[in-house]
């Protein structure tokens, strides 16, 4: 919960907890069903047929109905404030509201609500976001760390945290990459030796995937062990010792992740001895992109299918539409290998990718001729590489001519509140710190839920919601405004925020770093208090 929205309470987080009717936790007074008083109200609220059933001191009515809980809060400025919306298992076991009690006591807030199978108890937890921050790093050690690999992991029995199994994912470098942003941030920041053995171990699996393929300079997107049952999706090969089961067909996601998790352990955590390290791995994936016309190359000896950044590629058709986004990317690779290692040929290879009009390609991302798919994948993708690119590079015209894609890039998804996009715009010269902006990045990393479950979630039932003319890329119907993050699915910053309805049926759960990379980031730059 955010603070202006919860005057005489402490900055705080909502946990939910669920009980049967009978269940001794449960006060007497919640067991019973009550009919509560019809809403009546010019503003409607997010659900037909609200019936209020409690207040708060504060004077915010809290409301039920066929369709879930609301909260209102008439003297609530920010648009996520005024309404709050409780539907889904993520907070009720069900959804047909029965009686609603208010327990206020110093700084906490308990919301009993009672449904059709049972109790829920919503709590408002005094936590700043440095002990969010802290709850999320314990969640990732016990659940989310697979050989150093940081990804989400699978849940056997819905919902039950218990019968977690760690398992692979197509980018297990790009999200223990941003891991590794997140906790090389943290080190900067606090200094704390917790963050840099984090980040370490984080470092030491990328390493890994690029050494595990035995091809110096191309890196897997995952690995298992050998008595491990191998993974049904994707392509694995083996290790010559026998010993791993390394995934192929490596994607642009993994690279951006890789050189951008090296550059920020690089400048912010690493002594001389890891620097030759960096430096070295960095130098075999660089030169390997150089020796193969800058498309990565597979054992199978064509490149991947995410994977080219070569000229050739942009005369294709499909290379057309992805060289904007392409040659940002390999600039920022370019231009990071020759800030950790010094080599006069990565500058060499960068400045003859200029000359051949790369970064020219490069304002173009998102500005598509006739209209072009909305790629929210591809946006954290462009962040990741600008983010390093215009850290790194110091002329004046090429930083005119990025800080120009990179102001474009964050007036379209400006609205969508992301602090990350924020936070690397401003630290791009991409625009100036603003209230506003202060203020919208930190309510979303409040509003990003304690719990990480990917339960299935639905707001296209809602009266307050209005839908996009167009789906998006996947088909899927989109809302014109963002909700709030605890209100819709889970999803990493390179999902679509205006999906309504998503979740797996509550058989995984996300690791969360995605909330860590964008608070330590904004603490670093003072952003974040």
């Amino acid at each position: 919960m955010l603070l202006s929205a919860c005057p005489g309470f402490a900055q705080s987080q909502k946990f939910a907890r669920h009980f049967a009717p009978d269940n001794a936790a449960v006060p007497a007074e919640v067991r019973a069903e009550t009919r509560g008083a019809p809403w009546q109200n010019r503003e409607r609220g997010p659900a037909e047929g609200l019936r209020v059933f409690a207040r708060e001191r504060s004077g915010a009515v809290w409301l039920g109905s066929e369709q879930g809980a609301a909260r209102f809060d008439a003297r609530a400025k920010f648009r996520w404030d005024r309404w709050q919306y409780f539907f889904g298992r993520r907070w009720l076991l069900d959804n047909h509201v029965r009686n609603i009690q208010v327990e206020e006591r110093g700084g906490s807030r308990k919301i009993w609500i009672r449904t059709e199978t049972g109790v829920s108890l919503i709590e408002w937890r005094p936590m700043t976001l440095e002990g969010k921050a802290a709850y999320f790093d314990e969640r990732i050690e016990k659940r989310h760390v697979r050989y150093g690999l940081v990804a989400s992991s699978h849940l056997a029995a819905a919902g039950d945290l218990s019968t977690n199994k760690k398992l692979s994912s197509d980018n297990d470098g790009l999200w223990t990459a941003i891991y590794l942003g997140a906790q090389a941030y943290r080190y900067a920041v606090t200094r704390d030796s917790e963050a840099r053995t984090r980040a370490q171990r984080a470092l030491r699996a990328l390493m890994q995937l690029e050494r595990i393929t035995g091809v110096p300079g191309l890196m897997a997107r995952s690995f298992v062990s050998s008595t491990e049952p191998v993974p049904a999706d994707g392509v694995w090969h083996p290790t010559s010792d026998g010993r791993w089961l390394w995934k192929g067909d490596t994607s642009s996601d993994e690279l951006v992740g890789h050189y951008f998790g090296y550059a920020a352990y690089f400048d912010l955590v690493a002594d001389d001895l890891e620097k030759a390290a960096i430096q070295k791995v960095v130098a075999r994936v660089t030169d390997y992109l150089i020796a193969n016309d800058y498309d990565l190359i597979d054992v199978t000896g064509a490149p991947t299918r995410w994977g080219e950044w070569s000229e050739r590629y942009f005369r294709t058709e499909e290379g057309k539409y992805e060289a904007p986004l392409r040659s940002l990317e390999l600039l920022s690779f370019l231009k990071t290998a020759h800030h950790i290692t010094g080599a006069k040929k990565y500058s060499d290879a960068y400045q003859d990718r200029i000359r051949r009009g790369y970064a020219d390609h490069v304002p173009f991302y998102r500005r598509w001729a006739g209209g072009g798919e909305i790629n929210f994948s591809d946006d954290e993708l462009a962040y990741l590489s600008y983010q390093p690119l215009l850290k790194y590079e110091t002329n004046s015209r090429l930083r005119k001519i990025y800080r120009n894609g990179l102001r474009f890039t964050w007036s379209q998804v400006r609205a969508d509140m992301n602090p990350l996009w924020n936070y690397i715009s401003l630290a791009g010269d991409g625009g100036r710190m603003t209230g506003r902006i202060r203020e919208e990045s930190r309510r979303t990393l409040e509003r990003i839920p304690m719990d990480m479950i990917e339960w299935g979630v639905r707001n296209s039932q809602r009266i307050d919601v209005r839908f996009e003319k167009e789906s998006d890329r996947h088909g899927r119907p989109q809302l014109t405004e963002v909700l709030a993050p605890d209100e819709r699915p889970v999803g990493k910053w390179n999902s679509n925020p205006h999906i309504p309805d998503a979740g797996d049926g509550s058989h995984s759960e996300d690791d969360g770093a995605y909330f860590l990379l964008p608070y330590w980031m904004g603490r670093y730059h003072g952003w974040v208090k």
